[in-house]
């Protein structure tokens, strides 16, 4: 199983979600979606890292992106950013049968469940919820069409830990979860993750393929 061991960066939670990313620059740990799961059906491969780290309420997350084409059509929260230049990121408390499903186009907008699996007992989240996922994007709000070309984003985003269900105060010692990064919608469609997914087609809704992510104290 793969897995990496988050540092504890208590300066996150008196940040700006803008200024965190600096921090998660400079102390978080870096890990790399180099993942090619499907390299025959799907063989783009835009250049992804991360930057992870974690505060007493939250986890923070920074990726970067590195690609050719750019696409950014839905600004409103729960609308399917998985068609757009997408990144995403799953998690799970050990011995849950659910999982936290989070994804996000390169300019925050975000689409938020919990479920059971991709088709099942599939739950939004709800609007105060959604308003308590921080987002920076360095591409700003604004929607605009697929361009092609050499792009550069990276996008900083913090998770509450309330989300799975952990009172004020309380950080698990371990997660199960994965990261990935897609455009469906887009003309070079790809399918890259952090842990290895082994199924025959592209599948991010397979938590028995999750990583684990510890927690430094």
């Amino acid at each position: 199983m793969k897995r990496v061991i988050i540092p504890r960066l208590e300066a996150l939670d008196h940040a700006s979600i803008e200024y965190a990313g600096n921090l998660l620059e400079n102390e978080g740990k870096r890990e790399a979606l180099d993942t090619l799961n499907w390299p025959r059906e799907f063989p783009y491969h835009p250049i992804t890292t991360f930057n992870i780290g974690y505060s007493p309420t939250a986890i923070y997350i920074k990726y970067d992106v590195h690609g050719s084409m750019l696409r950014a059509i839905y600004t409103n929260d729960q609308e399917p950013v998985y068609e757009d230049s997408c990144v995403e990121f799953f998690c799970q408390r050990p011995g849950s049968d659910r999982y936290l499903s989070l994804g996000f186009n390169c300019i925050g907008t975000c689409l938020a469940t919990r479920r059971k699996g991709r088709e099942e007992d599939v739950q939004r989240l709800t609007a105060s919820e959604l308003q308590s996922i921080g987002r920076y994007s360095s591409l700003g709000r604004r929607a605009f069409m697929e361009m092609e070309g050499m792009f550069a984003w990276d996008l900083v985003v913090k998770v509450p830990f309330a989300l799975l269900g952990y009172a004020g105060g309380e950080v698990p010692e371990r997660l199960l979860g994965n990261f990935y990064k897609c455009a469906d919608g887009t003309e070079s469609r790809h399918f890259l993750t952090w842990a290895p997914v082994k199924t025959e087609m592209p599948d991010f809704h397979r938590p028995e393929f999750f990583g684990e992510l510890v927690f430094a104290r």
